[in-house]
């Protein structure tokens, strides 16, 4: 059987022309209905033979966003996690936009629902609504016993459990992004009376029921692991399926969606309420059952949190847990990845724009340093302690921007003898995975001395190797995103390589932190299971576990004791673990707590310099803006609201 693998792009791309053929005809064909429309013959011939009818599924797969390239992650650029250089040299990534404040009605950025300027779809012509449309045909006809008469019942049920996740996950993304939306639980019919085509936003929680009932239809049928590993992966299991639904709960639980008083009076224009503003403690249970559901069904498919295995290289153990913390991430298919999509490679163009020049066999235009990390994030890691820098009673960060060189002991962090901030010193091995910086080792399997010891070293003053010295291709705020930069990036004097990786959707990690995110808001104070499962990512990462890193630690030693100081912490847990994959974007918008993130300047040190004393200064970069409650949610394009009158436009815009 033919599979979405790392080369399906080219058994998709012949087939999406019966997309556009669909579009075409759906849209300008009403004065030749006296005639058979071109689409008829289209759709017959897609479903009378198997492999006509698999070409389809993969269209329906096609439409799954491309979060493996920050042109597309929404959830990569649209927040305060990464900046780019304002010159944007060949990388634009509209999102960046939103993060700037730039975005608008008018024509929105991102826009996933008639897709323009980047929006959901790997097509950028096409938004996720037309996503669904090839869904709901896929499923007309496959669920028909009187087509496809040569597919089995079981692959039958299989690929019609497929179509039914695909089409519960474009909804599910519309809805994060617009809140309540049309649910297109079927399509149109061509002769429809034009105000049966002028459908309505559903009320948001009508639309988190008809997701879940997708889901959990999907779960019953989708098999528990890929029976055939070599030509299937990629395809949707219930795992996967799971996981999204408790996604999709714990959203519907979160602060923003549940009992938000903004959303007061936003109304249809038939007067129905669009949210119910009244909370609801309920959500948070089936948040947290639905996580539990999905870590069961993960643990019996074999999903495991990942360690980096015997090496035969010499490694020190600092350099082997942060392999584990890197490759977590971008180990290909590894039993951590519940749901890793490869129609969304991790490839050149995102591991380029993150990767430093750390060698002179790296040319400019091949580690271009665009992806850069402001300053607060880099403050967001924990200590060595596992707590944060500004509650370690062990440790002073009051000076965290002074200068300090780096001693023996610490090589596997920062090159001996190299003067660095303070910031760079004392930091949990999540820091030095996933970050580089002035200073910082950058280990990978290239390393010229086969081992951690006098390996690459990141050197970025202007100056420097890695410095701010070209146009557009350098880091802008001195802060560098090791972590999606696969270790097996090679560099020699004639040949640069960057392995590709699918987009790994959702880890077991996060389905730990989920649960016990929810699970603690069912409770008056944390018990031993929400400790178990932030412990589980914390003892992978090398850390204390929360209850005596904080006795021990912290300034705060009570915080874990009660539900809002271990809100807290299973927060920062989430911010941290999941850095640079997309996550926290959605998860401060679902928190309400753009505000106060959002609303803070994105700085760096003065890359252009080329001292010690001058490149660690802090300079502003920009001065970010979140206007509230408008910017939570997506504007629907004026245009489509005024083509469409039965829409309501999201309140602020």
């Amino acid at each position: 059987m033919n599979n979405l693998n790392l080369n399906k792009a080219s058994k998709i791309r012949p087939y999406l022309m019966i997309s556009v053929l669909l579009l075409t005809a759906f849209s300008s064909c009403k004065k030749y209905l006296d005639i058979i429309p071109d689409n008829i013959p289209t759709i017959d011939n897609a479903f009378t033979l198997r492999n006509e009818a698999e070409k389809y599924l993969y269209t329906c797969y096609s439409f799954l966003p491309k979060e493996g390239d920050p042109t597309y992650n929404i959830g990569y650029m649209a927040g305060d996690e990464v900046w780019i250089p304002y010159d944007q040299r060949e990388f634009g990534p509209n999102a960046w936009q939103i993060a700037r404040g730039s975005q608008n009605a008018a024509d929105p950025y991102s826009n996933a629902w008639s897709s323009r300027r980047g929006g959901g779809g790997p097509q950028d012509l096409y938004g996720l609504f037309t996503g669904i449309r090839n869904c709901n045909i896929f499923l007309a006809n496959v669920k028909d016993p009187t087509k496809v008469l040569d597919l089995r019942q079981d692959e039958r049920e299989r690929w019609i459990a497929e179509v039914q996740f695909l089409k519960a996950y474009y909804h599910f993304y519309l809805l994060r992004m617009y809140g309540p939306i049309p649910l297109v639980k079927s399509n149109i019919d061509i002769s429809a009376a034009e105000n049966d085509v002028r459908v309505k936003r559903a009320p948001f929680d009508e639309g988190v029921t008809y997701i879940t009932s997708l889901l959990d239809s999907a779960a019953t049928t989708l098999p528990l692991i890929i029976g055939d590993r070599g030509s299937e992966l990629g395809r949707i299991t219930k795992p996967i399926a799971l996981a999204v639904k408790a996604k999709v709960l714990l959203m519907a639980a979160s602060p923003l969606f549940n009992g938000n008083s903004d959303y007061i009076g936003f109304k249809d224009q038939d007067g129905i309420n669009l949210f119910n503003t009244s909370y609801d403690a309920n959500k948070w249970k089936l948040a947290s059952d639905a996580a539990k559901a999905a870590i069961e069904s993960a643990t019996a498919a074999g999903f495991k949190l990942y360690e980096f295995p015997v090496s035969a290289f010499k490694l020190s153990d600092t350099t082997k847990r942060q392999m584990s913390i890197r490759n977590a991430f971008t180990e290909r298919w590894n039993a951590e990845h519940v749901w890793a999509n490869p129609n969304s490679l991790a490839a050149e163009g995102l591991q380029r724009n993150a990767m430093a020049r750390i060698s002179t066999n790296i040319g400019v235009g091949t580690a271009r340093q665009q992806l850069s990390v402001p300053i607060k994030i880099a403050e967001q890691f924990y200590t060595v302690n596992g707590v944060p820098i500004n509650e370690d009673k062990t440790l002073n960060f009051n000076n965290k921007y002074s200068l300090r060189t780096a001693i023996r002991r610490e090589r596997f962090h920062v090159k001996q003898g190299y003067t660095t901030a303070r910031l760079n010193f004392d930091r949990e091995p999540r820091f030095y995975a996933d970050l580089g910086f002035d200073g910082g080792v950058w280990y990978k399997y290239d390393s010229p001395t086969s081992s951690d010891s006098a390996t690459y070293v990141l050197e970025g003053k202007s100056v420097q190797l890695a410095g701010a010295n070209n146009y557009g291709w350098y880091n802008e705020t001195g802060y560098f995103i090791k972590k999606v930069v696969d270790w097996n990036m090679a560099s020699t004097s004639s040949n640069i390589s960057y392995r590709a990786y699918p987009w790994p959707q959702v880890r077991l990690a996060d389905l730990y932190l989920m649960y016990a995110e929810a699970l603690n808001e069912t409770l008056t104070a944390p018990d031993g299971e929400v400790f178990d499962y932030i412990n589980r990512v914390r003892k992978r990462a090398g850390l204390l576990d929360v209850q005596k890193a904080w006795t021990d630690y912290s300034s705060n030693p009570t915080k874990f004791g009660n539900q809002a100081g271990m809100r807290e912490i299973i927060q920062q847990e989430r911010l941290i673990e999941l850095a640079f994959e997309g996550s926290r974007y959605w998860d401060i918008l679902r928190w309400k707590k753009a505000t106060e993130m959002f609303n803070q300047n994105i700085t760096g040190w003065s890359v252009s310099q080329g001292t010690e004393q001058e490149y660690y200064k802090v300079r502003t970069i920009y001065p970010q803006s979140f206007i509230a409650p408008r910017d939570y949610l997506w504007p629907i394009r004026t245009y489509d609201i005024t083509v469409n009158p039965k829409l309501t436009q999201n309140p602020g815009w």
